[in-house]
């Protein structure tokens, strides 16, 4: 699946609607925060990174949308009452939440299954796998209140997920696919919260150039290229698409 021809989203199409976002200081997370905040979205800022947030809120502020809300927040250390404290603060400050876009990602190494580290591996699980779970977790109270509400993972390639030396990264992905799909079968029938992941497939991003350093950057899409995805993805344009994995690249 990928966007209907021609796709033009409204200017107000996330009017109202608050939306959350991991990894929101640089990347596709970038990409996408602007991008909602540009189609009327009010939107929380997570990363462990606190001058990247505070430079994509400025951003969002100059341009005239609706002011953000930044959460400094290490996914690799975050307990489980750091992701309720979140939950509650957006309760708080907002009310509501709409949207949530676990988009963050830890690379690790790609080395063989018999020497890779075992606290890197740990904390490429983490990042990747369990603060996703916690984190969705943590919000599906608010979620729920809302009368269309959608949750997105960014997913990768598929032979990134079943191919040697990809270790952990590939493992949490694969993992993260499993948890949107058992995600999305719950919760398919008993409330109004749309499930899917999008592979935005390869774009020029701080990750991309960790993991493949000799590639030539400069033929890849750049992470705004991708974002309109993200956007008919995260609002009501997408109503009845559930469950699904989103190219938004397709192969040439």
């Amino acid at each position: 699946m990928s966007l209907p021809n021609n796709y033009q989203p409204a200017t107000s199409l996330l009017k109202d609607r608050v939306i959350l976002i991991t990894g929101a200081g640089d990347g596709i997370g970038k990409a996408a925060a602007k991008l909602y905040a540009q189609h009327g979205a009010s939107i929380v800022l997570t990363g462990r990174t606190s001058h990247k947030l505070e430079a994509v809120y400025d951003e969002i502020v100059a341009a005239g949308h609706n002011e953000p809300a930044i959460f400094p927040l290490d996914l690799s250390t975050a307990k489980h009452e750091d992701f309720l404290g979140l939950a509650g603060g957006i309760s708080q400050e907002f009310g509501r939440l709409d949207g949530l876009l676990n988009n963050a990602a830890e690379l690790g190494t790609l080395t063989p299954i018999d020497h890779y580290p075992h606290d890197l591996l740990q904390r490429v699980l983490t990042v990747n796998l369990e603060a996703p779970f916690v984190l969705t977790q943590a919000c599906l109270p608010l979620l729920r209140q809302a009368d269309d509400a959608a949750i997105l993972f960014s997913s990768t390639e598929p032979y990134e997920k079943s191919s040697a030396y990809w270790g952990a990264y590939g493992i949490s992905k694969q993992g993260l696919d499993a948890f949107m799909l058992i995600l999305a079968d719950e919760l398919e029938n008993n409330t109004h919260i749309r499930v899917n992941s999008i592979n935005p497939g390869p774009v020029r991003t701080r990750l991309r150039n960790l993991a493949y350093p000799a590639e030539d950057m400069t033929n890849l899409v750049m992470p705004d290229d991708v974002a309109l995805h993200y956007l008919y993805m995260m609002s009501p344009d997408s109503q009845g698409i559930h469950g699904q994995i989103i190219e938004a690249q397709t192969a040439k």
